[in-house]
């Protein structure tokens, strides 16, 4: 289905954006692989794939523009990759506000920038971007990330509309806490910290927002990704996708 068409995907050695690259590999395009770790494990997820790997550090825009000049022509941007830190705003490190709105909005546009016009000369185009449940709602001590998603949902709706009549499309994912590694690795620190059992610090602490009580899992997000790449999906545009266990609904 996706034979022929190239895909970028940003933060996409692990987690969600790894998911993303499968489930768009697996329908035939040809994926570029993004982000950090470590190099035999890089290495082996780009024979699985048989992808290529980009290291280029998105806080930097001139590396961006390098990186997006060696890929050349891509149909398919998914701008994926972000971090997060949890602080009082009075207390908020400065250096992390801005690595978190350097990474988490302005990477989205540097990235974008520099792909539509060639998306646009091919009349053909797939834009879609992480965002997240705090594109929608907000949580205390999260300012820079919630500002950064609500961010990613203003922009990703102006873009849309900009492309509205070019065969390009620009939607988000919102997921709410999906399951990945990193997660599981802070269950234990959280149980110890208040003193629960591990069901309680999922059910109570992690997923306490989300009325389903399931974590989301990457290849439902990666799944969700592939659909919008679909000619199906030509006129789903400026849309913010919640796949939050019903987080955002209440």
């Amino acid at each position: 289905m996706l034979e022929g068409k190239t895909a970028l995907i940003t933060g996409s050695t692990s987690g969600i954006g790894l998911a993303i690259a499968r489930a768009l590999r697996a329908e035939g395009a040809e994926v570029i692989l993004n982000g950090f770790g470590e190099e035999a494990e890089i290495a082996r997820l780009c024979e699985e794939l048989g992808a290529s790997h980009q290291g280029a550090n998105l806080l930097d825009p001139a590396a961006i523009e390098t990186m997006m000049a060696e890929v050349g022509p891509i149909d398919i941007l998914v701008n994926n990759a972000g971090m997060q830190h949890v602080s009082p705003v009075e207390d908020f490190p400065v250096q992390k506000w801005d690595q978190i709105i350097g990474l988490n909005i302005n990477a989205v546009f540097h990235t974008t920038r520099l792909a539509v016009p060639q998306m646009k000369e091919k009349g053909w185009g797939r834009i879609i971007n992480t965002a997240s449940a705090h594109s929608k709602t907000a949580s205390p001590f999260k300012s820079a990330y919630n500002a950064s998603k609500h961010a990613v949902d203003g922009f990703t709706k102006t873009i849309a509309l900009e492309l509205a009549q070019t065969g390009v499309t620009a939607n988000c994912i919102s997921p709410g806490y999906v399951w990945t590694p990193l997660i599981e690795g802070q269950i234990p620190d959280t149980m110890a910290a208040r003193g629960l059992s591990r069901e309680a610090v999922i059910n109570d602490v992690l997923l306490a927002k989300q009325p389903t009580k399931k974590f989301v899992q990457p290849d439902e997000v990666g799944a969700l990704a592939l659909f919008l790449c679909r000619e199906e999906a030509g006129n789903v545009t400026g849309a913010n996708w919640s796949i939050d266990g019903g987080w955002t609904a209440e």
